[in-house]
């Protein structure tokens, strides 16, 4: 668990039945590519978006007597993952072969590692709200090679094979079955994801189909989870069913829901739920079955004859270790700690790397809080609001930092800083040369203050006889003196003039 926070576990998602109560018993297999220019065994281009079948290498299409080098590159992200999800690093590995037929197969095989996989147990904190959290554990991470695309939307009588993908480094990141509903599962593959940008080993793009998951579901009485966390005994969960490919987290949340009740339903009714592969149709909403157990496919695992047991030394683990960054948790806690920000500022801060970078570079020297709120509300405010990332802001950390300095100097009241910022954000420029060149300013001189104060307290006799009966009533005169002086008198000697004017 985090070690700034006194985390517990949230409750289990109760689905209320139509006869009892059941409970959810979700894993994850996470479909995760590796951040790599090549691909696993060749040095064919990983690009995406380009020209059908322009990116394969001969190993790739498994042209005869050709022959699969590994990628130390993609050997190394894996360990970086691992690593970074405070997993075991096995230093002895070995690949396999999986077999089964599929047009976008050339091989006939796919290159993965079931029996000695490079990454062995880790974990995963997932926040589920303050103070709550669920730790998922990893029970492995293998290498394995994707296949390549089939496409059948684009004549009415044949179907089509792009190869580009063929050979790509995947990282198949294995859970345990400790996700308890829909959200816990969406989280978790969020937080996944986060993680893995932090580390550059995978950019998380679920569009393109760089992250994916497999989700396995059951259901079980309540109390039955816990017993098979003490005994280990999977028969007293229910029998689970597998979604493929799933590349959104709404999805998810949504197929989960769907066959969670589809088994309640099935068990309810008096029926048994098949072990199955199934697919989630979002159009409708509902899962479907894509192929049962017994027609799965005997993939024949055995190893693979082309590739040695892959042998790492600890020295070069130790070496990736200690180049890894400082991880979403752990910055998070530090945020919370050096800036005393609260934990959701913290968590929107430490969403993404570059957002955090950009953060820390407002902060630098200044109020941790005020660079916190400026950088929050204002300029993601404004960049969500038109699509746009923190890389692409036409406001930089630098501008967005003269502002706050402009600001504790009293340079410029708040609502000039925010003049300001549009400004910034329209234009360009350096704030200070902005505001002096077009007398932003504000007034700090009180005699000027004091002067548009009394002008509007004897235009308005009849509203001081209702402030001096009721002094909350003395924010109208504050307002319409930063009106009178266009937003440039100080506000703070605005309140203190005006507060000894109408005490007397």
């Amino acid at each position: 668990m985090l070690d700034h926070l006194a985390y517990e576990e949230p409750a289990p998602k109760v689905i209320a039945g139509a006869k009892q109560d059941w409970e959810l018993v979700i894993g994850l297999e996470v479909h995760a590519q590796v951040a790599s220019k090549a691909k696993l065994f060749s040095g064919a281009s990983t690009e995406f978006g380009a020209e059908p079948n322009s990116n394969v290498a001969f190993v790739d299409a498994a042209m005869p007597g050709m022959l699969p080098v590994i990628n130390e590159y993609c050997v190394a992200q894996a360990v970086r993952t691992g690593l970074g999800l405070k997993a075991r690093i096995n230093l002895m590995s070995a690949f396999d072969r999986k077999n089964y037929f599929y047009p976008d197969l050339p091989q006939g095989y796919q290159i993965s590692q079931l029996y000695h996989p490079i990454v062995g147990e880790g974990e995963v904190i997932v926040d589920m709200g303050p103070g709550i959290a669920r730790r998922v554990r990893i029970e492995r991470i293998h290498l394995e090679q994707d296949a390549g695309k089939s496409i059948h939307d684009m004549d009415p009588t044949m179907s089509f094979v792009d190869l580009n993908r063929t050979g790509v480094a995947l990282m198949e990141i294995v859970s345990r079955p400790d996700i308890r509903g829909p959200e816990e599962a969406a989280a978790y593959v969020g937080k996944l994801r986060q993680i893995l940008r932090y580390l550059g080993t995978c950019d998380g793009n679920m569009q393109n189909g760089n992250l994916r998951a497999d989700v396995n579901v059951s259901i079980c009485t309540p109390g039955a989870y816990e017993e098979f966390r003490a005994t280990g005994d999977h028969s007293v969960l229910g029998t689970r069913c597998e979604i493929k490919n799933m590349n959104s987290m709404r999805f998810i949340q949504q197929a989960i829901e769907y066959e969670a009740r589809r088994q309640i339903a099935i068990v309810e009714d008096g029926g048994t739920v098949v072990q199955e592969t199934r697919l989630y149709d979002p159009d409708r909403g509902e899962t479907r079955s894509m192929r049962s157990k017994e027609e799965a496919h005997d993939y024949r695992y055995f190893p693979c004859p082309d590739l040695l047991p892959l042998e790492i030394e600890q020295a070069w683990v130790d070496a990736i270790a200690a180049s890894l960054p400082e991880l979403p948790d752990a910055r998070k806690a530090r945020f919370v700690k050096d800036f005393g920000m609260t934990e959701y500022d913290a968590g929107v801060l430490t969403a993404e790397a570059e957002n955090a970078a950009f953060f820390e570079a407002v902060a630098a020297g200044r109020d941790g809080k005020q660079a916190a709120n400026w950088v929050i509300n204002e300029l993601f405010g404004r960049l969500n609001k038109q699509g746009l990332g923190v890389a692409d802001s036409p406001v930089s950390a630098a501008q967005l930092g003269g502002v706050l300095d402009l600001l504790a100097a009293n340079t410029i009241s708040g609502k000039i800083a925010k003049d300001l910022f549009e400004i910034l954000w329209t234009e360009g420029g350096d704030p200070a040369e902005i505001v002096e060149a077009r007398g932003m300013k504000q007034v700090t001189d009180t005699g000027a203050i004091e002067a548009a104060v009394d002008e509007i307290i004897a235009a308005n006799p009849a509203q001081v006889e209702k402030a001096r009966q009721n002094p909350k009533l003395a924010g109208w005169f504050v307002g319409q003196v930063l009106k009178a002086t266009g937003g440039k008198a100080n506000p703070a000697a605005v309140n203190e003039i005006v507060a000894r004017k109408l005490g007397g």
